[in-house]
């Protein structure tokens, strides 16, 4: 099965969801290693404002190194202007070949300035800004990211979608949380086949609670989508993508094997690796490897002071040597799968006074509401 996001077929119809601090080059190229190049593979959040103002950081982040095609940027911003400024950008440095929306993303720093899965509540600026974003794209296809709403008593997606289909966009992503849920308890599938039903015009692609290529496929079978976007599924785990292709794939491949203890670890080392090539410094790779570890590790019987030892690791040999004292032929472990990532929900989603008085007026988002900095 295909998924079509304009002139670039997805084949399998699968997406690796932007995440701050995890979707960098690096671990795009491990998920893609193991799906042997098929798939969609999303940057990290960019912010209209840094891409225009050309912050180091930004772009740094926008790199793509040659086995990446289509090169796909996630783009998160709160002013049409700018938001379409940044588009042309792209389109006139030739920077990425597709270009993503972030109306998803959940917290308090972007929400309180009308971000995120703030914005699709007031419909009019949602409009101008995927007109803006479709208007300077040229040939570039423009998809969007959203949730279902900001809480229960104020959902917003079936109205977003409509709007995203009259302004041009090519394809629709749904968390199937709100804003509220953050990522506790369990996403609303429902919402997904509500979506895919009332724009049947567009692909609509299905977010939450994918840990394994058997969610995957129960997703697509259950609401009808065309496609998934693995977010935390993957944490730890780039070999799902293996699984994904073999899943929803053509049929000829037979589902792959659980690594062993050994194999992880040595997945660990070339993330790490990997990670120390792109930053150009081996110690600065490792220590932003630490916070993998514990995703590695779900499940495997590690013990408590080696796996403060891995989390502290500050080069490659320090972290083989570790990882060599584990008993590395230990089977995947039952239970490995399942939640990672950040579970905890909140009570409020904070927004800007008077956001939620009127869904249709003409909000003038301020200047700071546009973040400096990419990255999330």
């Amino acid at each position: 099965m295909t998924l079509q996001i304009g002139p670039h077929p997805v084949q399998p119809p699968v997406v690796l969801a932007p995440m701050a601090g995890i979707t960098n080059a690096p671990f795009r190229t491990l998920c893609r290693e193991f799906s042997g190049g098929k798939g969609l593979f999303v940057s990290e959040m960019i912010t209209t404002r840094a891409l225009v103002e050309r912050d180091a950081k930004t772009m740094r982040l926008i790199h793509f190194d040659g086995t990446e095609k289509p090169r796909s940027i996630q783009l998160y911003g709160v002013d049409p202007v700018t938001v379409g400024k940044a588009v042309r950008m792209i389109v006139d440095e030739d920077l990425a070949d597709h270009v993503d929306l972030n109306f998803g993303c959940p917290v308090p720093k972007v929400t309180r300035k009308g971000g995120g899965s703030a914005l699709p509540y007031k419909r009019n600026l949602l409009r101008s800004i995927l007109r803006e974003a479709v208007g300077n794209a040229g040939d570039l296809p423009v998809t969007m990211k959203m949730r279902k709403g900001i809480d229960d008593e104020h959902m917003t997606y079936l109205d977003a979608g409509r709007i995203a289909v009259e302004e041009g966009v090519t394809a629709i992503a749904l968390h199937g949380r709100t804003a509220a849920q953050h990522y506790s308890g369990t996403a609303d599938w429902e919402a997904i086949a509500r979506l895919k039903e009332a724009v049947p015009e567009i692909p609509v692609l299905g977010n939450g609670d994918i840990w394994s290529a058997d969610d995957a496929v129960r997703m697509m079978r259950e609401t009808g989508c065309d496609g998934v976007v693995v977010g935390r599924g993957c944490l730890g785990r780039p070999w799902l993508f293996r699984d994904l292709v073999a899943a929803l794939g053509d049929g000829d491949q037979a589902a792959p094997t659980a690594p062993t203890l050994r194999e992880v670890a040595g997945v660990m080392l070339r993330h790490a690796e990997l990670l120390g090539q792109w930053l150009e410094n081996e110690q600065r790779g490792v220590i932003d490897f630490r916070k993998h570890v514990a995703w590695y590790t779900k499940g495997f019987s590690v013990g408590s002071e080696l796996r403060k030892k891995l989390a502290i690791a500050s080069s490659l040999d320090e972290l083989d040597a570790l990882l060599s004292e584990l008993d590395l032929d230990q089977a995947w472990p039952a239970g490995a799968d399942g939640p990672r990532g950040r579970t905890s929900g909140r009570d409020r989603v904070v927004l800007p006074d008077g956001w939620l008085n009127d869904p249709y007026d003409c909000a003038v988002v301020g200047a700071d509401a546009e973040l400096d900095t990419s990255g999330g």
